[in-house]
């Protein structure tokens, strides 16, 4: 985060390891930069890092230094707290999390009054504000801290109001949910019991250091995966750390990706209703192919939340979301790792097992890969790999996207940690791998090069 004075903010808000690139100077200036373009009450919360506690009291001390009233929901799901925020008519809110990175890293978002994520303009107001000389209130306008410790049930309560909870609970369905040790112990807990199912909790109490990584992929599932067989059980749900995202496993204990997940949900919110569905262009095709077939349109995005809320917004989607973040705008305008878990639940007591869903699917392979590379190299790396593919067909939309006759590649820099990411796509599962290696080989060269 070198480039930090220059801009703050990545694709999920500012990230960084804690003490090393986000200390509790630089979330203490934030918190003052955050304070004056809210102008207002904001609501803080954090998932369950270590360090959670040292940021979220720096970015608050920082707010209130400035006459912004905080209001601290404690430990909370992102989701949680921007549903707060929604329905409280206060200025903003913001969530001390990292979301899927490793433990060392910890991070500040901020969300407006509606509880969407900011778009990228107000983040430059944000970082406008930190980039200057930010003078105090006078010590009879500072701040004051309350706190609100029921934000996590009224959350589970609003879910509970879009999903049939009735079918759900006639399926009698058997559930392994794994928490991740994070913001869910408390909300997926509660929510299951709410919708009857028997459920199995998997890291289901708080701690800073998860006992998986907090990502939830199929090489960080095996222990949800083993018990999702060995129980016979419906289905296994998985969340990250601050429960935005939601990872599935079938009946039989199969993975499930994030764009098959997303594609289910997409054909059964179709069923019910027309529209278009919003996803950005590192979605597979499959998803395409589904939502076609179902009768709705697509809309392709870059990537990031913000950008793809924005158009669903402007668009009045019916359904969005991108790996494993769905997006349900009946309930709020943000990925909603509870009500992705509910739905799924629905889904199935309505339309069958998980796997005989996933068997209806169109087939694609997909290859995601990410290679190091500091935040200076991101820009002439993309540089590097347009000039090197000239005269191919590309998309621009985020990123280098090369399209095929039989399927695509898309080349990225991340917006959240030093990495440059590279999916690779077709039917055939040699030709996506055969592209995504020679992307992959020219993107190391070039890295190793420029570093030395």
């Amino acid at each position: 985060m070198s480039d930090m004075m220059a801009r703050l903010f990545g694709t999920n808000g500012v990230r960084g390891v804690v003490n090393k690139d986000l200390t509790a100077d630089l979330a203490l200036r934030l918190g003052k930069a955050i304070g004056s373009f809210f102008k207002g009450d904001v609501a803080v919360a954090m998932d369950t890092r270590d360090s959670k506690d040292m940021i979220l009291s720096a970015v608050a001390a920082g707010m209130m230094s400035v006459g912004a009233n905080v209001i601290n929901l404690g430990v909370t799901p992102s989701p949680a707290l921007q549903y707060y925020v929604a329905s409280h008519n206060i200025a903003g809110g913001v969530i001390i999390t990292a979301s899927h990175n490793p433990p060392q890293f910890n991070g500040i978002k901020c969300v407006g009054p509606t509880g969407r994520e900011l778009i990228r303009a107000d983040e430059e107001k944000i970082e406008g504000f930190f980039s200057k000389d930010m003078k105090c209130c006078q010590w009879d306008s500072v701040g004051t801290m309350s706190s609100y410790a029921s934000a996590t049930e009224d959350h589970v309560n609003a879910v509970l109001k879009h999903v049939d909870a009735d079918a759900v609970r006639k399926a009698k369905l058997t559930v392994i949910m794994d928490c991740a040790n994070g913001a869910s112990f408390i909300s997926a807990p509660l929510l299951l019991k709410r919708l009857g199912v028997k459920a199995i909790i998997l890291n289901g109490d708080p701690r800073g250091i998860p006992e998986r990584p907090s990502e939830p992929t199929e090489e960080n599932l095996g222990e949800l995966i083993s018990l999702v067989k060995s129980k016979k059980a419906d289905i296994g749900i998985a969340h990250d750390g601050d429960a935005d995202r939601t990872a599935f496993v079938s009946d039989g204990g199969r993975f499930v990706g994030g764009d098959e997940g997303l594609s289910i949900i997409a054909k059964y919110a179709l069923s019910k209703k027309k529209g278009p569905v919003v996803t950005p262009v590192s979605s597979s095709s499959m998803v395409d192919d589904v939502v076609m077939k179902a009768g709705g349109t697509m809309i392709r995005t870059a990537v990031g939340t913000p950008t793809v809320t924005k158009v669903m917004l402007d668009n009045k989607a019916i359904f969005g979301g991108e790996e494993g973040g769905m997006i349900f705008p009946e309930h709020q305008l943000c990925r909603d790792g509870a009500m992705t878990a509910a739905k799924m639940l629905e889904c199935i007591a309505k339309e069958g097992p998980l796997s005989k869903q996933i068997s209806k699917l169109p087939v694609y392979h997909i290859i995601k890969r990410k290679i190091d590379c500091p935040d200076d190299l991101k820009d002439p790396l993309l540089k590097f790999l347009k000039d090197a593919n000239k005269g191919a067909k590309a998309d621009m939309t985020d990123g280098l996207k090369l399209i095929y006759a039989d399927g695509w590649v898309l080349a990225r820099p991340s917006g959240t940690e030093p990495k440059f990411r590279v999916y690779s796509e077709s039917k055939n599962k040699d030709v996506a791998l055969k592209r995504s290696d020679e992307t992959v080989s020219k993107a190391i060269e070039f890295v190793k090069r420029a570093s030395n």
